[in-house]
């Protein structure tokens, strides 16, 4: 028998693939799990918190077996370049 495995989705991925790893292990639409999130993040601030130490510490799925530790500083240099892209992305908007 396998064992099933949580990874970061690439296929149903809008900023790092948490929801739609989540969705894709649980079975279910991954819009739930980003309502989920998002209605946490309102009413008590843990949706985005829980967000980011997933993204931290769950592998994405197209990454084989690598140190634990490797696979933290991989999310962080991952998270780096997304935030910076989002802000680059932003100050487009505020310049052009």
């Amino acid at each position: 028998m396998e064992t099933k495995r949580l990874y970061r989705s690439r296929d149903h991925r809008v900023v790092a693939g948490v929801a739609g790893g989540l969705a894709t292990y649980l079975g279910i639409d991954p819009a739930l799990i980003r309502l989920a999130f998002v209605l946490l993040t309102i009413f008590n601030g843990l949706g985005l918190l829980l967000y980011l130490v997933l993204w931290l510490i769950v592998p994405n799925i197209d990454t084989v077996y690598v140190e634990a530790g490797a696979q933290v500083r991989e999310n962080v240099d991952e998270m780096r370049n997304t935030a910076e892209s989002v802000v680059e992305r932003i100050r487009g908007a505020f310049t052009a």
